[in-house]
């Protein structure tokens, strides 16, 4: 067999396309490339077999009978090499386990804790997409998407994973070390703001119900953003648990008070029921509820700031 002989394959799908539907306006269509592209492509072909492949006429074009046997003979080949990659593809993807979750907690759960999962489970490769889009599992390449939502998610298998709180913090160097004591210490204190944590659910919590939203000040987007700037010092935010205990037991973050105020969002394990019961979805489903089991634990034992000795607040500052 000499290989050498063999047309450009981009030439041969060019064929296929306009044999299929007698049209070269409709196989560029489908190969997303030009008219002229595929025009030339055909004519290029046919110069090199010597061989009409198609009748032209005025627009139109129809296969001759050459070309009609010959678009048999291609279609059957490159659907045996379509074939063979796909199975290729099928083993490789055997071994990947997608999971798509929010940006900040990729960065702030899952990232810190991931390598005991890697450590684990050598043989699975791991991809961890970061995105605040909604996964579409008829449409994107996902296994599995770690959801912050009310869990009304139809047409697939969901299960909570962890409930949300929110609760003020700061760096322990903030205002000199000198941290508030009391939640009506946070008055006239620089209040971080941000869209998805607002601070009017926490002040009713702590039975501060005269105190306003802050209205002024840099406005941060991403939690993740507004966590970072609370580590720099630049004032109190209201943070979610699940992103700010790893700093918080890191010592880059004090949480103030406890008192927890209320999430309307949880987040949920969610994946297709039909791949519910692979090894890769079951492994990282143990694995993630295990990490979600040590996270609560580590959560309930950690003192806020306010309940810890003074000599510890005064060895901070």
């Amino acid at each position: 067999m000499d290989l050498r002989q063999l047309p450009a394959l981009n030439a041969l799908r060019a064929f296929e396309a306009a044999a299929r539907h007698e049209s070269f306006s409709r196989a560029a269509d489908e190969l997303f490339v030009t008219h002229g592209a595929v025009s030339h492509q055909i004519r290029a072909l046919e110069a090199e077999l010597s061989v009409s492949l198609f009748a032209r006429d005025g627009k139109r074009v129809r296969l001759t009978d050459s070309g009609r046997q010959y678009a048999a003979e291609v279609r059957a080949a490159l659907g045996a090499l379509a074939d063979a990659t796909r199975k290729l593809r099928s083993g490789d993807r055997d071994r990947r386990l997608v999971v798509s979750m929010l940006s900040s907690f990729s960065a702030r759960f899952v990232t810190p804790r991931v390598g005991s999962f890697i450590e684990k489970h050598p043989e699975i490769d791991l991809e961890l997409l970061s995105t605040n889009a909604l996964t579409d599992f008829s449409r994107d390449d996902v296994d599995v998407a770690i959801r912050f939502g009310q869990g009304k998610y139809s047409g697939v298998h969901a299960e909570k994973l962890l409930d949300e709180v929110f609760f003020p913090a700061c760096s322990p160097r903030f205002n000199g070390g000198r941290l508030p004591r009391t939640p009506a210490d946070l008055a006239g204190m620089p209040l971080l703001r941000s869209n998805d944590e607002l601070w009017r659910p926490w002040f009713d919590a702590a039975g501060l119900t005269d105190l306003p939203e802050p209205k002024r000040g840099v406005l941060y987007e991403d939690s993740s953003n507004l966590l970072q700037a609370a580590i720099d010092g630049q004032g109190i935010a209201l943070v979610r648990r699940s992103l700010a205990m790893h700093e918080i037991i890191a010592g880059r973050l004090v949480r103030l008070f406890n008192i927890d105020g209320p999430s309307p969002w949880t987040y949920f394990f969610v994946c297709p029921t039909s791949i519910l019961k692979t090894k890769r979805v079951q492994d990282f489903r143990a694995w993630i509820f295990d990490e979600a089991e040590q996270f609560r634990r580590t959560y309930e034992c950690t003192p806020a700031a306010c309940d810890a000795p003074e000599p510890t607040l005064k060895a901070l500052s």
